[in-house]
């Protein structure tokens, strides 16, 4: 707890996650916090990500890239892997569409 002059600090001045630091003062940010963990994808993962993100079915999209069924879902699988290991999962399709987003990989006005 804060100690001045005046004693402590009043609770509305304190942070919840951590009552010795002051509202006032930002705590610090970790790279999970600003998002700046990106997985390592591959120009491939990225082009099969965004076609099935695009698509109606994994079907849909494994015709359009003359692939397989089974190979799409490999691909999604080993995305899904490469963002839960850095810290930001994404277990369903709308949850990769959100992190096409946040890395650049798409953007909103291309939809």
């Amino acid at each position: 707890m804060l100690v001045d002059d005046h004693g402590p600090a009043p609770d509305d001045l304190v942070d919840a996650a951590d009552p010795t630091r002051p509202r006032h003062v930002p705590r610090p940010r970790s790279a999970a916090d600003t998002g700046s963990r990106r997985p390592n994808l591959s120009q491939r993962e990225i082009e099969v990500l965004l076609t099935w993100l695009r698509a109606e079915s994994k079907e849909d999209a494994a015709r359009e890239l003359f692939i397989s069924p089974a190979t799409v879902s490999t691909h999604i699988i080993r995305i899904r892997a490469k963002y839960a290991a850095v810290g930001r999962p994404a277990k369903r399709k709308a949850a990769l569409f959100a992190r096409a987003v946040q890395d650049g990989y798409t953007t909103l006005d291309e939809w």
